[in-house]
């Protein structure tokens, strides 16, 4: 492990020795099986100091001991025994502090992990390349908050978020019109499911249907057939073109969350990434976005802490619905 060293060289004037204080925000890395060398030019790249590097088994201990922390990055892709008890000290010192936090979870660990946020100054990352990884320790290192001001989100920062995220998509969209070959065989598959992964996780069909309210009488019918059909026309467009030049993961996500409650089913945070048809990370802000503009809940599920299920918002989902109604008197004009 590491030493943390606070200060650079110590400088020399008329015999009197002098310490230049290192101005860079800190970081420190939680992982496995990890080179710390190789980690090293990537925080300064960064901006970042390194304190130093940690396991998952000695993260809690660590995270006791150190005195000040502006950013930690955790690799957890797999399930360890103690790693909810990690992810929580983590949020918990994220908020009383205004610490940031780095989750790279795996499709094994996301569940979790997700259930576990609750920092706005906490990014959850599954998977993630090179691009999604330097863009969120770029937006961590913006988002070092300034003194009395530990939960005031700086728009700066998103404005490079958002800008690096940009940067991402078009270096695939880019590596997409290089590797697709010409003559593709159109598919009409709507993609992997969660249903399709392979989980010891049971269901829960002793709970109450979501939407099972009473239904307004001018709410045009719809059914979840419908909504499929749309998903799969959209999907097919990636057979002809490059998908990554139609991303719209939250309108993808909102489509699959009325189908799902048509069907009166609960939507995994994984299964939507899934459904939201780009890269996970990219999928994980939107569930963030939607969820922030109250489009859709988060609903815990009462047999997993967990696990948490996403879901409609009673307002959106019959916004959805007027807009079916009002797109299938425009086409039959």
């Amino acid at each position: 492990m590491m030493e943390d060293f606070s200060y650079a060289s110590p400088l020399t004037s008329h015999g009197t020795t002098l310490v230049q204080r290192d101005e860079r925000a800190s970081l420190l890395v939680i992982a496995d099986q990890m080179d710390v060398s190789a980690l090293e030019p990537v925080a300064a790249a960064a901006g970042f100091r390194l304190l130093g590097l940690a396991t998952l088994a000695d993260a809690p201990v660590r995270l006791d001991l150190q005195a000040q922390c502006d950013t930690v990055l955790v690799f957890c892709p797999a399930m360890t025994p103690l790693l909810e008890r990690l992810l929580v000290q983590l949020e918990t010192q994220a908020i009383q502090t205004g610490m940031a936090v780095i989750l790279v979870a795996g499709w094994e660990t996301v569940e979790l992990a997700f259930a576990c946020l609750r920092s706005p100054h906490t990014q959850l990352l599954c998977d993630p390349d090179r691009v999604e990884l330097a863009a969120a320790l770029v937006a961590a290192g913006e988002r070092r908050p300034a003194a009395g001001h530990v939960h005031e989100m700086d728009r700066e920062s998103a404005r490079l978020q958002q800008l690096s995220e940009e940067v991402g998509r078009l270096a695939r969209t880019l590596d997409a019109l290089t590797e697709r070959t010409r003559m593709a065989t159109p598919s009409f598959d709507l993609g992997q499911r969660i249903s399709d992964r392979p989980s010891d996780y049971i269901g829960m069909p002793a709970l109450a249907p979501i939407g099972g309210e009473a239904t307004r009488t001018d709410t045009p019918a719809i059914s979840a057939t419908q909504v499929r059909d749309l998903l799969r026309a959209r999907r097919i467009r990636a057979d002809f073109l490059p998908g990554d030049l139609f991303a719209d993961p939250a309108w993808d996500m909102l489509l699959d969350l009325l189908a799902a409650r048509l069907e009166h089913e609960r939507v995994s945070v994984s299964s939507l990434c899934i459904a939201a048809a780009v890269p996970p990370t990219t999928a994980l802000r939107w569930i963030r976005t939607l969820t922030d503009k109250g489009l859709v809940e988060r609903q815990a599920d009462p047999h997993d802490g967990r696990r948490i299920f996403i879901a409609l918002a009673n307002e959106a989902s019959e916004a959805l619905t007027r807009w079916f109604g009002a797109s299938r008197r425009l086409l039959t004009i």
